[in-house]
């Protein structure tokens, strides 16, 4: 989808809230995930079972991670924008000038990148699942979650390249490759990671940044969206919400 030329208007808009959408719900299940380990260490410090430093490591480690997540985009974009700006100014006329729109042209593929590196983040949680089923000898739970991961990461492709397709731009093989190992890469190395050991403490931390940065990420896509045609866009939330909850189902049915 991230090669495709034709597409009017309304179309590239529903895509980019297709994106939103999908983000959305990854987003729900990603706080669901993350934060449960946190409840449950609350709930054993609260019974006496556990104690207050147990509840605070698996505290500070989300608050750090949603954190780090959320606000390091925004650093890491201002950043960028200084060097850019930098760069540039030295030069004058219109050359220069042409230059400085070319670069600034190409935003859909930051926020594309930084999309799948949110993805990545959540899909490294997934493979310590993976891992950890394998680890206690549980392969066929471990073989249930490579096909419903699979099945269901498939849709998140579609939210990279939304921004994309909306903003009119076509990226490289070499740009769609880099981006699907960036988001999907992550599930083969933490299913490794997964089966040398357990740590519900890593795992609290990678959902974390995932959720931080996949915040941030559908803003800056509703903040389009309202430029180009809210209900459009609204709509496109709608399915993208609707798709990644039907694919989610898929673990479900395989009693996960």
């Amino acid at each position: 989808m991230g090669r495709m030329r034709r597409g009017g208007t309304r179309f590239k808009t529903f895509l980019n809230g297709l994106s939103a959408g999908i983000l959305v719900f990854l987003l729900l299940e990603i706080f669901q995930h993350s934060f449960e380990p946190v409840e449950e260490a609350f709930r054993q410090f609260s019974d006496g079972s556990a104690s207050f430093g147990h509840f605070a490591s698996f505290g500070a480690v989300f608050a750090l991670g949603f954190g780090l997540g959320l606000l390091g985009l925004v650093y890491v974009g201002r950043l960028w924008r200084r060097n850019r700006t930098s760069a540039t100014g030295a030069s004058l006329g219109p050359g220069a000038m042409a230059v400085a729109e070319r670069r600034t042209r190409p935003q859909s593929l930051r926020l594309g990148m930084a999309i799948a590196t949110g993805i990545g983040l959540h899909n490294l949680s997934e493979g310590l699942a993976i891992g950890q089923s394998a680890q206690q000898g549980n392969v066929s739970l471990a073989l249930l979650l490579v096909i419903g991961f699979a099945l269901h990461n498939a849709t998140e492709g579609f939210g990279i390249v939304g921004p994309l397709a909306a903003e009119g731009v076509r990226p490289s093989w070499g740009w769609l490759a880099t981006a699907g190992l960036i988001g999907g890469g992550p599930t083969f190395v933490g299913t490794l990671i997964g089966t040398a050991f357990s740590s519900d403490l890593l795992s609290v931390a990678f959902l974390a940044l995932a959720g931080g940065a996949i915040l941030y990420v559908v803003g800056e896509i509703l903040n389009a969206g309202r430029r180009m045609s809210w209900e459009i866009t609204l709509w496109g939330i709608l399915a993208g919400f609707l798709l990644g909850v039907s694919t989610e189902l898929v673990l479900v049915a395989a009693g996960v």
